[in-house]
């Protein structure tokens, strides 16, 4: 059955058409994100607020000890999660490329050939009797013969941005590529941190196993001393097993000691991307001057300095071009198909100036049966567009936390230290005491032992809360979005150039 205009049925049919291209078009409504606690104007602390934090600081600058940045640089150059971190900005930017290509027309050169029998009955096959590939004997139709078909030329394809559709992805692509450069800036401050903490641990490491090994010392002297007394008839045999029991204890505390320093080195060694090697260090913590005040600054630095904090940002601004872009596919999109080049049907005359050819088509879609697909795309971009405000905002409250517990963590620390220091100078005129003590026959060996090992004991304390404080200190300088910045030999560099 043929519909023309002067069919009952045809604006029935045009009327359903219409409305079906007009429901298909409807465009989403826009969406309404939800909203979040701004974060405080400063930290609860007695600080200055106008200050800049510690964040700001160069990592080169931040540690005092030339090792350590030594083996921060050697990390930041080798470190396999690096360059990792850098193929994936280098995929981010080859992401923007696709997306900026996407508003441009793209130009194909085409050759082409082919061969056709078209049907006796049939629209190209009656026209074909027109022309010389077709006999036309007295009148009577003959079946074509096989028409071959030549074409070299160039065909362009454009689609129209009418609605902001792909500038809507080109911006998407762009804001991933950004926080993927966050990203890559979140692996350096982590591994900066990473490097710093292993090696403070380390430099713990060899204070203590210098402090075990000193006490050895002095244990083996007490032990040869309770030998003689009791040759002397003075101490019995228990004394010197006790005095023999703790010396065993504390060469048992320096072999634990030497077997964490050889893990820490190996952990080191692998974030520096190289082999198990010796590490080149200073000589102990306690050599590393104590941080003066800390200062962190106002949330608003922490929030555009940390990389995490930035990437989700990012993120969001991201999905809200992706809900911008699935809004637009609601509606037609316009493209233009246009050719240039040469055709004929044989290939002697293919470059015959009357072969040439030209044309240009330009098609308007509009999507029909596909729009649950575009409802699907619209509401998973919608969801993601609330996933990524979600993770916007808890990685604000994770930030904020860390930075206000390393800064209460610094101060306990602090007293901690004070107090336990006065606490090994206490013990440590105790042990002179009961020493001299009990070579006078005033106090037992019991009273040497325990003492020996109480203040043992505290100056392994106090190592431990010496490296405490150096830890807050590097987690708190990564909290507040510290070390991703380059040295300043490498901010000088394209200056140089």
């Amino acid at each position: 059955m043929r519909f023309s205009n002067n069919t009952p049925f045809y604006p029935f049919f045009l009327f359903l058409g219409l409305l079906a291209v007009l429901q298909s078009c409807k465009v989403a409504k826009p969406v309404s994100m939800p909203t979040f606690q701004q974060p405080p104007a400063t930290f609860a602390t007695n600080q200055n607020p106008d200050s800049l934090g510690i964040g700001d600081q160069r990592w080169d600058d931040f540690f005092a000890d030339a090792y350590l940045v030594d083996l921060i640089d050697v990390a930041l150059r080798n470190n396999p999660d690096v360059l990792v971190a850098l193929q994936r900005v280098e995929r981010a930017q080859a992401d923007v490329m696709v997306a900026r290509g996407a508003l441009l027309p793209s130009l194909n050169g085409q050759a082409t050939a082919s061969v056709d029998r078209y049907g006796q009955y049939t629209m190209n096959g009656v026209g074909n009797f027109d022309t010389n590939l077709s006999d036309n004997v007295e009148g009577k139709q003959q079946i074509p013969n096989p028409t071959p078909y030549y074409f070299l030329g160039l065909q362009s394809s454009w689609e129209i941005d009418l609605w902001g559709k792909l500038r809507s992805r080109r911006e998407a692509a762009y804001a991933r590529l950004l926080a993927t450069e966050k990203g890559r800036q979140l692996v350096t401050t982590s591994l900066v941190s990473q490097v710093a903490s292993n090696y403070y641990d380390l430099l713990a490491l060899d204070s203590e196993l210098k402090i075990i090994r000193d006490n050895i010392e002095l244990q083996e002297v007490a032990l040869e001393i309770v030998e003689i007394q009791k040759l002397g008839g003075r101490a019995t045999e228990l004394a010197v097993q006790q005095f023999e029991a703790q010396l065993l204890r504390t060469r048992s505390l320096a072999v634990e000691r030497q077997r964490a320093i050889t893990q820490v080195e190996n952990r080191l060694n692998r974030l520096l991307g190289r082999y198990p090697q010796a590490i080149e260090r200073d000589s102990s913590i306690q050599g590393q001057p104590l941080p003066d005040q800390i200062q962190a600054g106002v949330p608003s630095r922490m929030l555009l300095r940390r990389p995490d904090i930035q990437q989700a940002e990012l993120d969001l601004t991201a999905a809200r071009a992706d809900i911008d872009a699935a809004r637009a596919a609601f509606l037609p999109s316009l493209t233009l198909t246009p050719y240039v080049g040469v055709e004929a049907f044989r290939a002697s005359v293919l470059l015959d100036p009357a072969s040439l050819a030209a044309g240009i088509l330009g098609g308007l879609t509009a999507p029909l049966f596909n729009k649950y697909q575009n409802r699907a795309n619209y509401r998973r971009s919608v969801a993601a567009g609330k996933e990524a405000l979600y993770t916007y905002q808890k990685r604000i409250l994770t930030g904020y936390e860390e930075v206000m517990t390393e800064l209460n963590n610094i101060d306990q620390l602090r007293s901690a230290y004070a107090l336990k220091q006065q606490e090994v100078d206490v013990l440590g005129r105790a042990v002179t005491t009961a020493n001299d003590l009990f070579l006078a026959g005033y106090a037992s060996y019991l009273e040497v032992v325990t003492a020996q090992r109480n203040v043992l004991e505290a100056e392994l304390t106090l190592i431990g809360y010496r490296r405490d404080i150096f830890m807050s200190v590097v987690n708190l300088y990564r909290a507040l979005g510290g070390g991703w910045t380059p040295p300043a030999t490498e901010l000088a560099t394209p200056a140089a150039e």
